[in-house]
């Protein structure tokens, strides 16, 4: 037995010496160097405790030491669970518990705060990067290092969601929902050793760590690997990429500095956008601004990559392509099942072999998320239009019940976001005592000033009355997570009491 995916993705970096990653000093750590990086971290894993199976918990700054920790937890057959450096103390308590971790690594200014922690759950804690001591043990350990075999159905790496509705659980990722994944995208999307790749995504996320950074080893290609996005940084650096993937944030950012147009970006071949919807007057806006339309895909923390747009034809705006070469992907109906009629609005169910094991020890959690045939509930409703594109009306859980009457906020908002005035909107559905959710639009102003008596005029003659605000709330922006996902949960509890003594 092999282990397929240090295989695919590791082994061929020995003995290169080309640049793999392109540091924002201008130093550059080569591919054979960060195989050596690798095979000595692999080693210090196998000192701390850490053998086949167990689990690896980073809770550090992206940096080349906490990429090649990932790749030696893959050498060395552990389990890699990478945490948002943002999350508390109390926080990561919960996550260390709960996955059984055997180390910890951290950044060296947090060892003392959380040395107490790591005592209370009986797991080694250990410092990541300059001057930390898991370098220094990694240090005197040597350069190569014998793979632990695993098999394609060996669990890899550990992802946990985001909890907005309630206890955080780990999606269990094996080597084969990895590695197929990462096999589809570089041929999708047409990545080979010629490619340069702008990385400022974090590496705690399946975007940066499993999308952005697998395609680059698998494929051959190097990477800009810059600590976070600056507009600094990403503009000095964009002459030397070739393609750049991204969240919505990063476009418009770039959008608002003038020094974008067609000659700072007119060597690249490929934008990518994901992990938050991107607003179809962004797409359009980078497209006039500087000749390249955004292509944008879909994916989940349980399932990997999902959909893309085409590579080569239309990438339509609003919406996410089509399902990747291997995925299953069916509208259902949520309560049944039954697979519905193309254009109608349902259920995203989702099968293929990028699919997740199932959620860490809540086996009646992952069997309540499957069909019996298979297929993973996304939690995400959406449709397949006339030209067979994949496009989201929302997540299952923001659908609002208005009187009896169904409404995806995705609809009122797409609407909105048309308005002069209004940079973007978020709907949400609040408590009423008499329609049981009363439909509530979340404005944020784009400077020019929000007409709330035109928008309502407006409503009235393009969406049925069910469908319309009965309330609006002006902020000066969305709350988002890390990657730019907007926490529709947080207005909901923010503004709950809206309503409260109200009688209609």
């Amino acid at each position: 037995m092999t282990n397929p995916l240090f295989d695919a993705l590791f082994a061929p970096l020995a003995g290169q010496d080309r640049p793999l990653l392109i540091l924002p000093d201008g130093e550059s750590v080569s591919a054979g160097a960060f195989h050596g990086m690798i095979a000595s971290y692999a080693h210090a894993l196998g000192a701390a405790g850490v053998t086949a199976g167990k689990r690896v918990v980073v809770q550090a700054a992206k940096s080349p030491q906490m990429l090649a920790v990932y790749g030696a937890a893959v050498a060395a057959g552990a389990v890699f669970l990478p945490l948002n450096t943002a999350y508390t103390a109390e926080e990561l308590e919960y996550f260390v518990e709960d996955c059984g971790a055997t180390l910890l690594l951290v950044d060296p200014d947090r060892i003392a705060a959380l040395a107490p922690l790591a005592q209370k759950l009986g797991v080694r804690l250990e410092s990541l990067g300059e001057g930390g001591s898991f370098d220094a043990s990694a240090k005197d350990m040597p350069d190569s290092f014998e793979t632990v075999a695993r098999g394609e159905d060996d669990l890899t790496a550990l992802l946990y969601t985001s909890g907005t509705t309630g206890r955080s659980k780990g999606a269990m990722l094996t080597q084969r929902n990895l590695l197929s994944n990462a096999q589809a995208l570089v041929d999708l999307w047409r990545f080979g050793p010629d490619d340069v790749l702008l990385h400022a995504l974090p590496i705690f996320h399946t975007h940066g760590l499993f999308v952005a950074s697998n395609v680059v080893f698998l494929s051959g290609a190097r990477m800009i690997f810059l600590p976070r996005f600056d507009i600094e940084q990403v503009t000095a650096f964009l002459p030397q990429a070739t393609t750049m993937m991204g969240v919505p944030t990063f476009y418009t950012r770039l959008l608002d500095d003038p020094r974008l147009d067609r000659g700072l970006v007119g060597h690249m071949r490929l934008f990518v956008s994901g992990s938050a919807p991107l607003l179809s007057e962004t797409h359009v806006a980078w497209s006039e601004r500087t000749g390249h339309a955004i292509l944008e895909r879909y994916g989940m923390t349980e399932t990997n990559m999902l959909t893309s747009n085409p590579y080569e034809g239309a990438r339509r705006p609003g919406t996410v392509g089509m399902p990747l070469p291997g995925v299953e992907l069916r509208i259902a109906d949520p309560e049944t099942g039954a697979e519905l009629p193309q254009g109608e609005t349902g259920m995203i169910e989702v099968r293929g072999p990028n699919v997740f094991k199932g959620y860490w020890q809540m086996p009646e959690k992952t069997a309540a998320e499957f069909r019996a045939d298979g297929f993973f509930m996304t939690g995400d409703l959406g449709l397949i239009d006339d030209q067979g594109y994949v496009n989201i009306v929302g997540r299952a859980k923001d659908l609002i019940i208005s009187g009896g009457y169904n409404v995806y906020p995705k609809e009122v908002e797409l609407v909105l976001d048309d308005m002069p005035g209004v940079l973007e909107s978020a709907v949400i559905g609040l408590p009423h005592p008499d329609f049981g959710e009363a439909v509530v639009a979340v404005l944020v102003d784009n400077g020019k000033g929000i007409d709330l008596a035109q928008i309502e005029s407006t409503l009235r003659d393009r969406l049925a009355r069910y469908k319309q605000p009965k309330r609006y709330i002006i902020l000066p922006e969305l709350p988002r997570n890390t990657m730019g996902k907007v926490q529709k949960a947080a207005l909901r509890q923010q503004y709950a009491d809206q309503f409260k003594e109200e009688v209609q």
